[in-house]
C-alpha cells in the first residue's frame, strides 16, 4: 500500500509517507444497497436479537464502517456471497469484507479513506486473467473496470488482505493462493520506482534518492516556457535515460525527464574528487552538460484606493548628461517610456524594474479634478514604490512582460527573469542511486584521460564512493546501458524484473559488450591525458543517468563585513536575503572556550556583533545616563562599561518586570 523507499530523512521520518504505484484511497460509498444485501444473506438484525443470542459462541457479529448491523452464524457463506457480488459489479469496487475468525467478527467497510490496491483474482491455482484479456486490452476493446465487473481483478484494502493469500509472480502460484500481484515492481511508489534496479542497492541509498528525485532539474511540463512561476528551475537540454524503468514508461517520465546521460569513468583524479565530489569536463560544459535556467517572476499591483487616487506609472526621469553619468540614476537605465523594463533587457542588481507612484494620502477625498479636498494642501502627494531587481551580484534578462487585470479593476504586472547558468565549482550532482556530490573542479578536456575509442569522460567519479554505500545498482546501470547504446536501445532495469521480462541482467549485457568488441566486465583501456601513456588499471567506464540538484552556489553564497543590524538588540540581520551576519553558535563557542580564545570569543559575540558603551555607578551598580546617577545623586562613581547591547536589553527588561540587576564591578 505504501512505498517502503519514498519517505523524508529527519525529524518526519516514516510519518510522511507516500502511496505505492497502484494504491487507491477510498471515497464515501452508500451503505444502504449493502445493509439490505446483507439482511438478504441471512444476516439477523441486532435489534431483534438478545444478549444471549449476540454473545452465542456460533453467532458471528457483522459490522458495517464500524457499527453492529447483526448477528450471523454463516459467517463464510456471507462473506463468499458479498465477493461474488462485487466481483460481478453489484456492489461498489471498493467495498471491503473481512472476516475475523478470532474476534468473531465479519467487518464491511465502504466509507473512505481507505487504502487499497488491486490483485488479479485467482482460482485453483490459476488466474483469471487470460491472454484474451491482455489483447483485448492492449486493442483498447476492454477497461480496467470491464475485468472488475468480470472478477479477474479485484481492490483489496488492508483488512481484506489478512483473508488473502498472495502470489508474487505467477509461477510460485499453487492452488491455495486467492490472488496473484500485478507485478512486484508495484510495490514500490512514483518516485522509487524510476531508480534502476533498486533491489541491488542498500535500502537507505533508495531513501535517499527519492528525496533527491524531487529536487532534480529537468522539464516540469510540456508548457514550461508559457507559464509564469514564482521561481522554476528548468534543464536546458534534459535527456531520456539510457536505462529505463517499467513505472518510467507508466507515467511517461521519457517525455518530461529530469537529468542527462554522463558518459563517467569511475576513477580518482587529483585530490578535488574527494568526499562524493566528482570531477566535471569542461567541453561536456560547453556543449551543454548541465547547463540550466531560473526563471523568477516579479509582480506589482496598480491599485484604486477608496478615495479616489491610484498607483500610477511613470516614465523614467529625463536626465541631463551629467545626470546619465551619475551612479543615483543609473538604475533607471532599463526603462521604456511607460514605466516598465524592457523585455530582453540585461539589468543589473539595483535596477527599477517598474516605476511605480503610489498617493501618500489614501484616506481624505478627491475631487473630480483630481485634487485633495484638504485646506492647504491642493495636489496628491506621490511616493516612490518601484519595484526594484535585488540579487547578489548577478544579472538577469527580461524574459517576459505580461499586463493583466482581476475583477476589482486593477491592473497586474508580471515580471519573468531569466538566468542561465553553467555548473561551476560547488554546484550539486547525484545519479539514481543516491550518489550525491558538489562539483570539486572543472578540467580541460585535454587534460582529462580518453579510451581507446577517443572518449573522454564528461564526470569522473572517485571509486570509494562504492564500498561503504553498496549501490551495486548503479554499477549494473553502467554495464547494462552501455550494452544498450551498443544496440541502439534503452535498456530496461524495473525492480525485481530479472528473469521475469522486465530488466535486461548483467549476463545479457556482459554477451553485447563482447560482441561489441568490448570487455565483459565494463571496463576499458584508459590513457592519460597529460601525458599519454595509458594508466596502470582499466577504468570501470560508461554512460550514467545523471541529475543536475536545485542546489547551486549562486543561490546561497554569502558573506558579510558589515551590514543592517536589527533595531531592538542591535544585533546583526539573519538570513542572506536580507544581508546578514554569519552565526557563530552555542557549539562554536563551547569549541573557543575549551581552547581558551577568550579574545576570539570576545570579538565574536560583542566586537562584530552589538558591542556597546553604557555608563554604570559602581556604588548603586545600576545602568545610568550621561555621566550621572539618578539613584545615587551623583556622577562621582560612574563609569563607562564596553557589554553586548542585548545584555544591557536584558537588564532593563528585567527591570520593568520588577527585578533588579545590579552589576559589582571593580578595575582589572
Amino acid at each position: 500500500m505504501l512505498c517502503p523507499a519514498d519517505t523524508p530523512e529527519g525529524e518526519a521520518c516514516g510519518l510522511v509517507k507516500n502511496l505505492s504505484l497502484l494504491s487507491h484511497v477510498t471515497t464515501d460509498e452508500e451503505t444502504e444497497p449493502v445493509m439490505k444485501l446483507c439482511y438478504d444473506f441471512g444476516v439477523q438484525d441486532i435489534s431483534s436479537l438478545g444478549g444471549q443470542a449476540i454473545n452465542f459462541k456460533n453467532n458471528f457479529l457483522v459490522l458495517l464502517n464500524g457499527l453492529v448491523l447483526g448477528a450471523t452464524k454463516k459467517p463464510d457463506r456471507l462473506v463468499k456471497q458479498l465477493r461474488i457480488m462485487r466481483r460481478r459489479g453489484m456492489v461498489g469496487e471498493f467495498v471491503s469484507v473481512y472476516l475475523n475468525d478470532d474476534v468473531g467478527l465479519v467487518s464491511i467497510a465502504s466509507d473512505g479513506g481507505r487504502v487499497c490496491r488491486p490483485l488479479l483474482v485467482c482460482r485453483d491455482g490459476k488466474t483469471m486473467l487470460t491472454q484474451v484479456h491482455l489483447e483485448a486490452l492492449a486493442m483498447g476493446v476492454t477497461s480496467i473496470k470491464d475485468l472488475l465487473r468480470q472478477g479477474v481483478v479485484e481492490y483489496v484494502d488492508v483488512n481484506e488482505e489478512n483473508n488473502c493469500f498472495i502470489a508474487v509472480t505467477e509461477k510460485d502460484l499453487c492452488p491455495t493462493h486467492t490472488h496473484l500481484e500485478i507485478d512486484p515492481l508495484t510495490l514500490l511508489g512514483v518516485v522509487a520506482g524510476l531508480i534502476p534496479f533498486p533491489h541491488h542497492n542498500q535500502s537507505p541509498r533508495n531513501t535517499y534518492q527519492s528525496a533527491m528525485g524531487k529536487q532534480a532539474m529537468g522539464t516540469i511540463s510540456m508548457n514550461q516556457y508559457e507559464r509564469v512561476d514564482s521561481l522554476l528551475y528548468t534543464m536546458v537540454y534534459p535527456m531520456k535515460p539510457m536505462v529505463k524503468t517499467r513505472t518510467l514508461d507508466l507515467i511517461d517520465f521519457d517525455k518530461v525527464p529530469g537529468g542527462q546521460n554522463a558518459c563517467i569513468a569511475v576513477m580518482s583524479y587529483s585530490g578535488y574528487d574527494i568526499e562524493d565530489a566528482i570531477v566535471l569536463n569542461k567541453a561536456s560544459i560547453d556543449r551543454g552538460f548541465g547547463r540550466c535556467m531560473v526563471l523568477k517572476k516579479q509582480q506589482t499591483t496598480l491599485k484604486k484606493y477608496p478615495n479616489g487616487t491610484r498607483d500610477t506609472l511613470e516614465s523614467p526621469p529625463e536626465l541631463t548628461d551629467e545626470e546619465r553619468d551619475n551612479v543615483k540614476y543609473k538604475k533607471y537605465d532599463w526603462l521604456d517610456q511607460d514605466g516598465i523594463v524592457n523585455v530582453a533587457a540585461k539589468i543589473d542588481p539595483g535596477a527599477v524594474l517598474v516605476n511605480k507612484f503610489s498617493p501618500q494620502d489614501t484616506t481624505n477625498a478627491v475631487d473630480s479634478s483630481g485634487q485633495m479636498i484638504i485646506p492647504g494642501q491642493h495636489q496628491i502627494i506621490q511616493k516612490p514604490s518601484s519595484i526594484i531587481y535585488k540579487n547578489h551580484g548577478t544579472h538577469s534578462y527580461v524574459d517576459k512582460v505580461i499586463l493583466t487585470s482581476n475583477e476589482n479593476d486593477s491592473h497586474i504586472i508580471k515580471l519573468s527573469l531569466r538566468q542561465t547558468r553553467r555548473p561551476e565549482v560547488g554546484d550539486k550532482f547525484s545519479s539514481r542511486h543516491g550518489q550525491k556530490g558538489v562539483c570539486g573542479i572543472i578540467v580541460n578536456q585535454s587534460d582529462l584521460p580518453f579510451n581507446d575509442q577517443g572518449i573522454t569522460p564528461d564526470l569522473i567519479m572517485n571509486p570509494h564512493g562504492f564500498p561503504s554505500r553498496m549501490t551495486v545498482g548503479k554499477l549494473l546501470e553502467l554495464v547494462v546501458g552501455k550494452a544498450g547504446v551498443m544496440q541502439g536501445r534503452q535498456a530496461y532495469a524495473s525492480a525485481f524484473g530479472e528473469g521475469e521480462g522486465n530488466a535486461d541482467t548483467a549476463e545479457a549485457a556482459a554477451k553485447a559488450l563482447i560482441a561489441n568488441g568490448f570487455s565483459y566486465t565494463g571496463k576499458d583501456l584508459f590513457y592519460s591525458g597529460t601525458s599519454g601513456e595509458p594508466l596502470d588499471a582499466y577504468v570501470f567506464s560508461g554512460p550514467i543517468f545523471y541529475q543536475k540538484l536545485k542546489h547551486m552556489v549562486l543561490d546561497k553564497m554569502h558573506a558579510r563585513a558589515r551590514g543592517p543590524r536589527a533595531v531592538l538588540t542591535r544585533q546583526p540581520t539573519e538570513g542572506r536575503s536580507r544581508d546578514g551576519g554569519l552565526r557563530l553558535g552555542e557549539m562554536e563557542r563551547d569549541c573557543l572556550i575549551a581552547y581558551g580564545a577568550s579574545n576570539l570569543i570576545m570579538e565574536r559575540l560583542m566586537t562584530a556583533s552589538d558591542a556597546f558603551t553604557a555608563n554604570v555607578c559602581m556604588k548603586c551598580g545600576l545602568l545610568q545616563y550621561k555621566g550621572w546617577c539618578q539613584y545615587c545623586r551623583s556622577g562621582e562613581k560612574v563609569v563607562d562599561l564596553r557589554l553586548p547591547y542585548a545584555c544591557k536589553l536584558l537588564f532593563q527588561e528585567l527591570q520593568s518586570m520588577n527585578v533588579l540587576p545590579r552589576l559589582k564591578l571593580k578595575d582589572v
